[in-house]
């Protein structure tokens, strides 16, 4: 692979050095997406030899060859993945100041896009998002509910403006900022009749005879749930029916003798007491702590900051009720 030589490294300001446009971010783009000169000069309606001059263009200045050529066309090198990563961030990061500059136009206050984990989505961020809608009544908010495993790499392409959740495992924690809430509590729910509520301390061991419903391997809760079986040395349950979808989980709880586990704040919710009961453990029960996540290199726009500063005020005002760690 061409590299430059080791005293004559791009310097910080290497773009203007370059003279790095717009233009070569968008080709660097359909260049990937297209492997072929020709088609990528197609979809920026700019002629093939023009598309290869500014190719050519970039990677004299910049001393580095960015893409292989064969004959099927064209594929980026190590260095050509870096610049076409980036080049799509900066692509990215345009459009969405198009969609906030419109959104204000248009009377708005822009837009904040926030990912979540269940938990926080009953108390913390419905109290921010209405106290945040007083003060910018005209600001556009979309929610998402997944597992941390889905939403932290939405956050770093720029999807999300801020998360609720954690960081799992395999991510670089450099790249966030993380500010702590609290641990889930969570709690086992069955039908208000289940013939385990006759007991006062049923044991997990006569739960685990009953069929279960659960969020599927590898989540957070579900691995909370193994732990627990592997810590008393009990056998999973015969039959168990994997879902996220935690109204489904209650349905099937609601009409069967199956158990499940839930956060305790999407029980208290959820969960009326004429239909569900929260059966009794010997310990409390709850997953690791989740947090307000940003991107650590990334200014927030004004909306995000809003509801992000709101979200603190919340946080602030109900650690009370988390429990003690």
């Amino acid at each position: 692979m061409t590299r430059a030589v080791d005293n004559d490294d791009l310097a910080p300001d290497w773009y203007l050095d370059v003279r790095l446009k717009l233009r070569h971010m968008q080709l660097l783009a359909a260049l990937d997406d297209h492997r072929n000169l020709h088609r990528a000069a197609n979809s920026l309606g700019i002629s093939q030899p023009a598309a290869s001059k500014l190719l050519g263009d970039l990677e004299q200045r910049l001393r580095l060859k960015l893409f292989e050529r064969h004959s099927r066309g064209l594929e980026p090198n190590w260095y050509g993945e870096i610049m076409v990563r980036h080049a799509r961030t900066m692509l990215s990061s345009l459009k969405q100041t198009g969609d906030e500059l419109n959104a204000l136009k248009a009377g708005n206050a822009g837009t904040v896009a926030v990912g979540t984990v269940m938990d926080p989505t009953v108390t913390l961020l419905t109290q921010a998002l209405e106290e945040t809608r007083l003060d910018l009544p005209g600001l556009k908010v979309s929610v998402d509910v997944d597992v941390s495993q889905a939403l932290i790499p939405r956050l770093l392409n720029g999807e999300l403006d801020l998360a609720l959740c954690r960081i799992p495992a395999g991510f670089n924690a450099g790249d966030f900022v993380f500010e702590e809430i609290g641990e889930e509590a969570i709690c086992i729910v069955c039908r208000h009749d289940h013939p385990l509520t006759v007991s006062n301390s049923p044991d997990l061991a006569a739960m685990m005879r009953y069929p279960w419903v659960l969020q599927p391997s590898g989540s957070l809760m579900r691995q909370r749930f193994d732990y627990l079986l592997t810590y008393h040395g009990l056998t999973p349950p015969l039959q168990i029916v994997d879902t996220p979808d935690i109204l489904v989980s209650l349905a099937l709880v609601s009409a069967t003798d199956t158990l499940t586990v839930t956060t305790q704040e999407v029980a208290d919710l959820l969960c009326d007491r004429g239909r569900f009961r929260l059966l009794p453990t010997r310990e409390a029960l709850s997953v690791q702590p989740y947090g307000l996540v940003t991107r650590r290199e990334t200014r927030l726009s004004p909306g995000a900051a809003a509801l992000s500063t709101r979200l603190r005020d919340v946080i602030r005002r109900q650690s009370w009720r988390r429990p003690a760690r």
